[in-house]
């Protein structure tokens, strides 16, 4: 396990906050649809950030370490792409303006970075108390694997979605988006806007996704500081990631089976570890394989059409009860 102190956390929290503040303060302070050469710099610089990252590791804890922070990093940037997929459905869905979608994208980033904070270390405390819960977990996965290649895509109504209607029961929601705002003052009272309705349905989502995604990296290690820094650059790195494959996203129809057969990897990995020890090396080179397969087969055999990512519209037919 890697023990760092104090120090190293503020200096690395610091410098995530200083590039975000970079990324939504200087160049993306006001409102726009985000292009796809902006979208393509940003992902750069985030998969860069993470490779000096790995480098750094490499340089001060060794190869073996620096190993298990890539295979974490390209399981969670893996995940994230279905992830996106649903994000692309939740926007379409509840038909949110392309220029503040990024808004969404952003306190909902935020969210998850948090959430993840708080899994990784109640899982990573439970794991070093319980050994027991490898299998559970390992087990887990296996049976998501399954499931993510054999459970039929669900519309999304945004009327009945029960995050919508638990919303409403707390505050009155508007039938119109208001810009970037969440909330507006309407005779008197203040009231949600739509936009605060998706961000609550993308948080719930990402939670769902954290319990697949957590157990995951933690099938490659369980060591603290890798599993949360993967899981922080993938993370940091989703929203330029969505606009650069928002119009492609459903064309990579095969992604499932690729993302199932790395946590139906992963799953039996944990549950066969005490038996015996599946090097670092051919864990990263069998989900690389996987992915390259998936995306190769999603190339040769593409789908037909691709969802709209957003549009202008109001969603007050879709938000009435």
């Amino acid at each position: 396990m890697i023990e760092v102190g104090l120090g190293f956390w503020v200096l690395f929290h610091l410098f995530i906050l200083g590039m975000l503040a970079l990324d939504l303060g200087i160049f993306q302070r006001h409102a726009h649809v985000v292009t796809k050469k902006e979208a393509l710099t940003w992902t750069i610089v985030w998969v860069v950030c993470a490779a000096v990252f790995a480098v750094g590791v490499h340089r001060t804890y060794g190869a073996q370490k620096s190993l298990e922070f890539v295979t974490g990093y390209v399981i969670e940037k893996a995940l994230s792409v279905d992830n996106l997929f649903v994000f692309l459905v939740i926007f379409s869905s509840f038909a949110v303006p392309p220029q503040i979608q990024r808004t969404v994208l952003l306190w909902g980033l935020l969210g998850a970075l948090v959430m993840r904070a708080t899994f990784i270390a109640a899982g990573a405390a439970l794991l070093r108390r319980f050994h027991w819960l490898m299998y559970g977990l390992g087990a887990f996965l296996v049976y998501t694997a399954v499931a993510l290649v054999t459970k039929e895509e669900q519309e999304i109504e945004p009327g009945q979605h029960w995050v919508v209607r638990l919303v409403r029961r707390v505050i009155p929601v508007s039938s119109k988006y208001e810009g970037e705002r969440f909330f507006v003052r309407r005779q008197d009272r203040w009231m949600a806007t739509p936009l605060l309705v998706v961000l609550a349905v993308v948080e719930c989502t990402d939670l769902v996704f954290a319990l697949d995604s957590i157990p995951a990296i933690f099938g490659i290690t369980t060591d603290t500081l890798i599993v949360y820094t993967s899981n922080v650059f993938a993370i940091l790195g989703l929203r330029a990631l969505y606009f650069l494959l928002a119009g492609v996203m459903s064309q990579f129809r095969f992604m499932k089976e690729g993302l199932a057969t790395v946590l139906g990897f992963v799953g039996m990995k944990m549950l066969v570890e005490d038996l015996f020890d599946i090097p670092i090396t051919f864990s990263l080179g069998f989900i690389a394989a996987a992915l390259t397969m998936a995306v190769v087969a999603s190339l040769r055999y593409p789908a037909e059409r691709a969802l709209d990512p957003g549009s202008d519209e109001t969603v007050s037919q879709d938000l009435d009860p």
